[in-house]
């Protein structure tokens, strides 16, 4: 178990190493550094205590104590600026970092006041002097915890719900990897509420030391983060602000009533705009956005997007990837000399895993299940 907390302490101020001297930073390599700065010092700290050193330097106790309230709101704040693009830091941000300040100047007294001495009363209980704080922080940590996970895990979905809205790939901009982080952080504080109230409310003895289980799956983040982190530092979008997407793509009347587009008007540009991905085929460019094929109508974005949810009864995401799945089967029979994935390409698609994965979701059989199901048919 040393060598394990070595390692990942190592590799925490390794990766801030790596984040701070990047030549170009953005705000979100900011804020991963200063997180994984956080995270090293809660594990150093951890170690320093399952090692003694608290019994030989008792100034060492309580010092890392509010450390754990600041894992949520850097992880909240690391998802809001990597979707909301690289934005100065808001005054008002600072404000989720209060609840670690009030803790640290409750416990100055603790800090300037209390001698070595008393200092390890404190910590083994001998003093009740900080336990109802204790107590209290815990709570507050755990709670910090799990919510601003939830809050994160919802960024993460209106992020996707914009890709959805506004670009026919996912591949440079998919925050799978980062959606992964923000549940291993739930489930780390997750970890440590199901350890407490089993050893502290209801009494259940563990075999073993159960704070392991949580810090373990902590150091396992930290590699995880150590190797997604850095080799996906550019999948941000930084042109359009997260606040487009506070409202869901699946569009209803209500939502477009006051956009100035009557029944009439949005059914001719619908059937405009599906006589160009019939004839022109734009959906071939792998790449192509809403605002570009807007630009090619004529219209604004805002309002083809509105035609393409009123009238196909689907978000952009969806309604160009029909067509390139439609392609690849017109061209299946014909090509039979290529590759699936080469007539993937040649279809639109970009990458393999999203052509099996939208192929999948709208036919329900993989590509060479269908093929294969509809060769056997005929």
């Amino acid at each position: 178990m040393e060598v394990l907390f070595i390692s990942g302490i190592f590799l925490s101020f390794f990766i801030v190493v790596l984040l701070l001297t990047k030549k170009q930073k953005a705000m979100t390599d900011k804020i991963l550094a200063i997180w994984i700065a956080v995270i090293g010092i809660h594990l150093l700290g951890y170690y320093f205590n399952q090692m003694g050193y608290w019994e030989k330097y008792p100034h060492l106790i309580g010092v890392t104590a509010p450390v754990p309230l600041l894992h949520g709101p850097m992880l909240y704040l690391y998802c809001l600026y990597a979707f909301r693009g690289n934005q100065k830091f808001q005054p008002w941000d600072y404000l989720h970092f209060a609840p670690t300040v009030a803790a640290y100047l409750y416990m100055m007294k603790f800090f300037l006041f209390y001698s070595p001495t008393e200092k390890l009363m404190v910590d083994r209980g001998e003093i009740d002097d900080f336990r109802t704080f204790a107590i209290g922080l815990l709570i507050a940590i755990l709670i910090s915890g799990l919510v601003y996970s939830i809050f994160s895990y919802r960024l993460a979905l209106k992020h996707k719900r914009r890709i959805d809205r506004q670009f026919s790939y996912r591949e440079g901009i998919s925050l799978g990897w980062l959606r992964n982080c923000i549940l291993a952080i739930g489930l780390v504080f997750l970890s440590a509420i199901v350890v407490y109230l089993l050893r502290d409310l209801l009494g259940i003895p563990f075999q073993f030391n159960p704070e392991y289980i949580i810090y373990t799956i902590m150091i396992i983040f930290i590699f995880y983060i150590g190797y997604f982190g850095i080799k996906h530092e550019n999948i941000f979008i930084n042109t359009l602000p997260i606040t487009n997407a506070e409202t869901e793509t699946a569009a209803t009347s209500e939502k477009y009533k006051h956009s100035g587009m009557n029944s009439s008007l949005a059914r001719g540009l619908y059937e405009k705009l599906v006589k160009i991905m019939e004839e022109e085929k734009p959906y071939l460019e792998p790449k192509l956005s809403l605002s570009e094929l807007a630009q090619g109508m004529g219209i604004s974005p805002n309002h083809l997007s509105q035609v393409i949810n009123q009238e196909a009864k689907m978000n952009f995401h969806d309604f160009v990837n029909r067509y390139r799945v439609y392609e690849f089967l017109q061209m299946a029979p014909e090509k039979t000399h290529y590759s699936l994935l080469a007539l993937a390409l040649e279809s639109g698609f970009n990458s393999k895993s999203s052509f099996n994965y939208i192929f999948k979701k709208q036919k329900g059989l993989s590509p060479s299940q269908y093929l294969s199901k509809k060769t056997q048919e005929s």
